[in-house]
């Protein structure tokens, strides 16, 4: 039985919890994990953080590329050198680059919070956002499929929670017709309208 903490509204518990759908695997989610359990699991004292057996992880792309590794998908992670670092690159982009776009205006037209009250900021931030997104629909409109080709992989799970965030989140925004036409690909996957395409922002 595995066991992730960590609370829904979390986009990187999300991407951990589609996958876990995708691999069928069975699963105990503790949404709330209390203070002082957390900081025993991760020092860090973020979410999500995985437990297999007495197998401790944390960090959402890690806890990804675990359990596709030990449950033999190939297909989400590739084992060719090559391959599996096409996937790992949109991975980690998404964790670096696309993560750090969106907090300002996020954090301030979504979770409301007072200290992200700037809207130029937001502004900026959005505009950022955009730009990335326009990276990403470049990408998809030349693998016309997936994110890496035309294989679904990790790289797909990862983005799509970003996508469902960007596309969530109010603002100006442009069309990105092949982003668009990827998400509805998208929709039919297991897990994709519990924890993706749900409401949550």
């Amino acid at each position: 039985m595995f066991v992730v903490y960590g609370k829904p509204t979390s986009i990187n518990v999300r991407k951990v919890l589609w996958l876990c759908t995708e691999l069928d695997l069975p699963l105990k989610h503790e949404p709330a994990p209390l203070p002082d359990l957390l900081a025993t699991l991760n020092p860090n004292r973020q979410v999500p953080v995985l437990r297999d057996g007495d197998f401790v992880l944390w960090e959402s792309n890690s806890i990804c590329r675990y359990l596709a590794t030990r449950q033999g998908r190939v297909d989400l992670l590739p084992t060719t050198a090559k391959d599996r670092a096409k996937v790992e690159q949109w991975m980690d982009w998404q964790a670096s680059d696309l993560n750090s776009a969106w907090r300002q205006v996020f954090m301030a037209r979504v979770r409301h919070h007072p200290d992200f009250a700037d809207d130029a900021r937001a502004e900026a931030s959005l505009a950022h956002w955009n730009s990335l997104m326009r990276v990403l629909d470049t990408q998809l409109a030349a693998s016309n499929a997936y994110v890496t080709g035309t294989a679904f992989s990790l790289a797909d799970i990862v983005l799509g929670l970003s996508t469902q965030r960007w596309r969530s989140t109010p603002g100006n925004k442009p069309t990105l017709t092949h982003v668009d036409a990827w998400f509805e690909r998208l929709r039919p996957r297991p897990g994709f309208a519990e924890h993706v395409d749900n409401g949550v922002a």
